[in-house]
């Protein structure tokens, strides 16, 4: 594959000079945004998938829910729908997309639409919902919205600044992209990453002065979730498979071996929709360990299936900053 991807890398060139020319049309206001009056925060990455998106809509989520009225709209990626979809109770995972669902799952005092059209979603969830909030996921591309304050995430082992374009890597949009965000985190670090190297990564994404860099590392839980509770201790002598639909299983896979266990990975494309015979292949398993994004397309199907929850923890005070860098832009535009 590393081969493939240098081979590629005249594909890549032509690649970036599109990304070039479309942002630079928006820069000069040759091709128009549009800015609506309900405070939009986007959530997005330079890179193709595997930043902690979905966790970081959750983290937000979690500390505006009680204050505001809060309404996350997300493409849908896969979805088998189209158009304007706010998600009720007879929503299926397959018309919303596994991580909108999920989403909705989790927090139903709030509410989760989709739409490839950011722009229709946006009015559309003025005129039916009234939020005093909404979150864009993954929507740092989508330029015909202008935000009111971006997050730009990027891993801690593949910074946007060391990264190229796609195919030859994994950069969706420019580098100097970057600038348009308020607030750029570094997800995916380890637990004690010292200040030193903090400042050192400080110093290669060289932040401009209005920008906040903050750094969090994956907490993942103890206790296994699905039909019942189960610690990670109770499964050290069960025969564990591990299915992961996810860009980058690799943080999880290192936390597992990390805890003494010792399984059987079945390792698809993101946002994979499973066969008849990959389920069945799946049943056919003792024990079968996933993640939330994956178990919510196949907690109806598989029979022994838990998954390990995960979230964002910042280190120190940066969750503070966060928060209040959030409640100010929404205040602000209020």
């Amino acid at each position: 594959m590393q081969l493939l991807r240098k081979i590629l890398f005249p594909v890549s060139l032509i690649y970036a000079l599109v990304v070039y020319v479309r942002n630079y049309f928006y820069d000069r206001g040759w091709l128009s945004s549009k800015k609506f009056t309900t405070p939009t925060i986007c959530i997005g990455n330079l890179s193709v998938g595997g930043t902690g998106k979905t966790p970081m809509a959750e983290f937000i989520i979690k500390r505006l829910r009680e204050q505001y009225k809060v309404a996350l709209l997300s493409r849908g990626y896969k979805r088998k729908s189209s158009g304007f979809l706010l998600a009720n109770e007879n929503t299926s995972v397959e018309e919303m997309g596994d991580e909108p669902f999920q989403i909705y799952s989790k927090f139903r005092n709030i509410s989760v639409a989709v739409d490839a059209d950011r722009q229709n979603g946006i009015a559309k969830l003025q005129s039916l919902i009234s939020p005093e909030v909404i979150l864009l996921d993954d929507a740092f591309q989508h330029r015909k919205v202008s935000c009111h304050s971006y997050i730009l995430l990027t891993p801690y082992d593949n910074l946007y600044v060391n990264d190229w374009y796609l195919p030859t890597g994994d950069l969706r949009d420019a580098r100097n992209q970057a600038q348009r965000a308020q607030v750029i985190v570094v997800t995916k670090c380890p637990k004690n990453l010292s200040l030193e190297k903090r400042k050192a990564i400080r110093g290669k994404l060289k932040p401009k002065a209005n920008q906040i860099v903050l750094f969090c590392y994956f907490e993942y839980g103890t206790m296994l979730l699905g039909k019942n509770e189960i610690s990670l201790q109770e499964i050290n002598f069960k025969d564990i498979t591990l299915v992961t639909g996810i860009a980058n299983p690799k943080p999880l896979v290192s936390y597992l071996k990390g805890r003494g266990l010792t399984f059987e990975h079945l390792c698809f494309a993101d946002h994979h929709y499973f066969s008849g015979d990959e389920i069945r292949e799946l049943n056919s398993k003792e024990f079968v360990l996933t993640t939330e994004k994956d178990y919510v397309r196949l907690k109806d199907k598989v029979a022994n299936l838990w998954y390990i929850s995960v979230e964002h923890k910042f280190y120190e005070e940066d969750e503070g900053v966060l928060l209040n860098e959030i409640t100010a832009v929404i205040q602000q535009n209020s």
